[in-house]
């Protein structure tokens, strides 16, 4: 347990340091303008295609795998909204947005982090592959429901343009896409872009982490909100335990370092995104704020206990 510790401490001490200059810096929210775009417009991207590029094709064609994490994302969602909408009334738009709350998980700022830390390099496909279809699945849905709640009638084609236009420009997609496009035809980099795509890499991580701590500061505590009894055990606890459930079921030969992926990623707190979402939408905004913020703390325990298990090979023992 020790060496876990040591693993994940320093990680989570970024997310930590950055709380600390967030409270006693006094610099507003939007100075990490530019911080942010750097993350997910060029390090993390530059870090998937780095490891996706050099990865062989073969490994790419894990479909069961895929799909079965991508359904059990998508049951925890429904499960929620479902429970949401019985509670308030059928508001789809808070419903939309506590889905979110259990279901999508910070597999963008900390996902790469924290499984590349922990399960090495190899880690690299599953993570890039996971938050791929997570990402456009969750894209597909925020505006279909919201389109639902505002009793919007717009054109399909226009809905659908609004969609492919949300999956298909991110940044993290894109570096996918061009990684696996790179490992096709064996893609060879001059060492110059080499160099690059390395420093790139590796400053995706403290920097994410860092952003993630400064952003958790500035949105202060204004509302706990009482939906947070069932949603932090659903997103930290249950959403993990059915993604292993399910692999160990559907996917028995799966290979045992992409299950401890798929449940480390399904085990991480609320995603930022669900904020960003519930202000799009002007729905449940400050309880969303608190969620993430409050999930992002106690990840701390919960996620050290999940890569306690996995590098224990207690995930990998219910593959038989």
């Amino acid at each position: 347990m020790l060496d876990v510790l040591f693993l994940v401490l320093p990680l989570f001490g970024l997310i930590l340091l950055g709380f600390v200059a967030g409270r006693l810096a006094g610099l507003p929210l939007d100075g990490l303008a530019w911080l942010n775009f750097f993350v997910i417009y060029i390090a993390l991207p530059a870090l998937f295609f780095r490891i996706l590029s050099r990865t062989p094709l073969a490994e790419f064609a894990n479909f069961g795998f895929i799909a079965t994490t991508i359904f059990a994302t998508l049951v925890i969602f429904s499960a929620t909204f479902l429970v949401a909408g019985l509670r308030n009334g059928g508001n789809v738009a808070e419903a939309t947005i506590q889905g979110f709350a259990a279901a999508y998980g910070n597999i963008g700022y900390m996902g790469p982090p924290l499984a590349l830390a922990a399960f090495g390099p190899q880690a690299g496909v599953p993570v890039a592959l996971i938050f791929c279809f997570e990402n456009a699945m969750h894209f597909t849905l925020a505006p279909l429901l919201m389109a639902l709640h505002e009793r919007r009638h717009a054109a399909a084609g226009r809905l659908a343009a609004e969609i492919a236009g949300k999956v298909f420009t991110h940044p993290f997609i894109l570096a996918t896409i061009a990684g696996v496009v790179g490992a096709a035809v064996q893609v060879e980099l001059p060492a110059p872009a080499e160099t690059l795509l390395d420093v790139l890499s590796g400053a995706a991580a403290p920097c994410a982490l860092f952003a993630m701590g400064v952003t958790a500061a500035l949105r202060p505590l204004k509302r706990v909100p009482p939906e947070l009894a069932y949603l932090l055990p659903v997103k930290l606890i249950v959403h993990p335990a059915l993604v292993l459930v399910l692999l160990a079921t559907l996917v028995p030969q799966a290979p045992p370092l992409w299950v401890d992926t798929a449940v480390l990623l399904a085990a991480l707190p609320s995603a930022t995104n669900v904020f960003v979402i519930a202000q799009q939408y002007r729905a449940w905004q400050e309880r969303a704020s608190s969620v993430v913020v409050l999930s992002t703390a106690a990840a701390v325990v919960t996620v050290t206990v999940c890569i306690y298990l996995a590098k224990g090979g207690y995930f990998a023992a219910l593959l038989g």
